[in-house]
C-alpha cells in the first residue's frame, strides 16, 4: 500500500510539473483598439522553443479606420537562448513597411556586456545590463516570473537603448476578453517622471502568466488597448 501511495504521489508530482512547465509553442492573436476609433490593428504572435533556444515573431497590421489612411505593418523578431533565468535575447529586429528609416536591428553580446545597434546606417554600442529583454521577449519573460512577485523589475531594450522597467502587482481580478474570461494578475508600470508612458498588463494565472490584456497610455494622451482573441499552446 505504501509503495502504491508513493507511486501515485510521484505520478501526481510529475503531472503537476508538466502542467507548470511553460509551453514550447505559442500562437496568439490580439485586437488593438483605440477609445474613439475602435479596432485599429491586429497583432499576431508566435513563440517557439527548441531545446535551449527560442524565437518570437510579432506582426501588427492596420485594421478598421486606420487601415484606410495608414496601412502599416510592424514586425518584431527576437531570438536567443533559454537558461535558468528565462529568456536571454541574442538578436532583435524591428521593421516597418511605411517607415523603413525606423527599422532597427540589435545584437546582444553578453560576454562583453555590449548591445550593438543599427538604425538607418548608424551603428552604436551601448552597455548591456544582465537579464535585459527586448521589446517583444519582455512580454514572454513573464512566464518565467517567480510565483508571488509583488514587484517585477526588468531591463528592456527597444534596440537602441536600455531602460529599467518596474511593475507592481495591483490586484488579482477576472477579466473578459474575446478569447474568454481569465483569472489574472494585474501589474502596472511604476513611473516617476510624467514624461514616462504608463502600461498595465493582465497575466492569466492558469495560462503560464501569459498576457491576455495590455493597456498603453502615452504621456501625450494616446491610449491603446490590446486584448487576446485566440491562444494556442503546446
Amino acid at each position: 500500500m505504501k509503495r502504491l501511495f508513493a507511486l501515485a504521489a510521484a505520478c501526481a508530482a510529475t503531472a503537476a510539473a508538466a502542467l507548470a512547465a511553460p509551453p514550447t509553442q505559442i500562437t496568439a492573436r490580439y485586437d488593438l483598439s483605440h477609445p474613439l476609433l475602435g479596432t485599429i490593428g491586429r497583432v499576431e504572435e508566435s513563440f517557439q522553443r527548441r531545446g535551449d533556444e527560442y524565437s518570437i515573431r510579432s506582426v501588427t497590421t492596420s485594421q478598421g479606420a486606420l487601415k484606410m489612411v495608414f496601412d502599416e505593418r510592424l514586425v518584431l523578431e527576437s531570438d536567443g537562448r533559454v537558461n535558468d533565468q528565462g529568456l536571454q535575447p541574442m538578436r532583435f529586429s524591428q521593421t516597418r513597411t511605411k517607415a523603413a528609416k525606423q527599422d532597427v536591428s540589435a545584437t546582444f553580446d553578453w560576454q562583453h556586456g555590449i548591445m550593438r545597434s543599427s538604425k538607418d546606417g548608424e551603428v552604436k554600442e551601448v552597455p548591456l545590463p544582465p537579464k535585459t529583454q527586448d521589446r517583444i521577449s519582455v512580454m514572454y519573460q513573464f512566464m518565467n516570473m517567480p510565483a508571488g512577485s509583488d514587484r517585477v523589475t526588468m531591463n528592456m531594450s527597444n534596440g537602441r537603448k536600455v531602460d529599467s522597467y518596474t511593475y507592481r502587482l495591483v490586484n488579482e481580478e477576472r477579466v473578459s476578453t474575446p478569447a474568454g474570461a481569465f483569472d489574472t494578475l494585474h501589474y502596472q508600470r511604476v513611473t516617476t517622471d510624467p514624461k514616462e508612458s504608463h502600461a498595465d498588463v493582465w497575466l492569466a494565472k492558469d495560462r503560464f502568466n501569459f498576457p491576455v490584456r495590455v493597456v498603453f497610455d502615452d504621456p501625450k494622451g494616446l491610449r491603446l488597448e490590446q486584448n487576446l482573441v485566440t491562444l494556442d499552446t503546446h
